[in-house]
């Protein structure tokens, strides 16, 4: 299987979100498939089960409004124990990345109101979360987590933008996609010069690079 240009988005939905611009799309979501879905869809409850895909099988991975929904802590299925839903979830989109795969993810984060005001928001993510699974030795090694990731980019993002933001997303083909991010990004810089906060930065961005010998 040809795994050098396939991505695969979590909780996928109706609309897989393609951020690379990968030829072969593939999709995740505990809901049924929608019918007559133009991508491969299979169904699976991420936060109790694997990615039901083998090893090194995506050249990339997003997760789009997620994460946050993943619980950090769960009783075992005996009651007697712990399991970390929200680390296995890492682990398993590092094993499903090819080596220099890339993880990208958006969530809205702390300190924002948005981090917690949906009541399904169970993982509330930081601007440092991420480096529990970054470096030589990750700090969530201690909670089961046997992969690695390099950060290559982690920043506040304008929502719209960010569901944008990459060369290679269909959107940013389209003549008006262009021209809807260069009158925001010209918006932002006169906030920014009439010493205005930028409030609608909520979301977080992860670009993470899956480190495999």
């Amino acid at each position: 299987m040809e795994t050098s240009d396939s991505h695969l988005d979590l909780g996928c939905g109706k609309f897989p979100r393609n951020p690379y611009g990968r030829s072969r799309l593939c999709g995740i979501d505990v809901r049924p498939p929608p019918a007559e879905a133009a991508f491969e869809y299979r169904v699976a409850n991420l936060v109790v089960e694997p990615i039901p895909y083998a090893d090194d099988s995506f050249a990339s991975v997003s997760a789009y409004d997620f994460v946050e929904h993943v619980p950090r802590v769960l009783p075992s299925g005996d009651g007697r124990g712990t399991m970390f839903p929200f680390v296995r979830l890492m682990d398993e989109v590092w094993r499903v990345l090819v080596p220099g795969g890339r993880f990208y993810a958006l969530t809205p984060a702390w300190p924002h109101p948005e981090a917690f005001t949906d009541p399904t928001h169970v993982n509330i993510i930081t601007d440092r979360t991420h480096a529990y699974f970054c470096g030589d030795k990750p700090m969530a090694r201690m909670y089961g987590f046997g992969g690695r990731f390099r950060a290559l980019r982690v920043d506040w993002v304008d929502i719209v933008d960010a569901y944008s933001a990459l060369p290679g997303s269909p959107e940013n083909r389209k003549p008006h996609g262009r021209f809807k991010r260069f009158a925001r990004s010209l918006r932002r810089l006169s906030r920014r010069l009439r010493g205005k906060p930028e409030r609608h930065l909520v979301y977080l961005r992860w670009e993470l690079e899956a480190v495999k010998a």
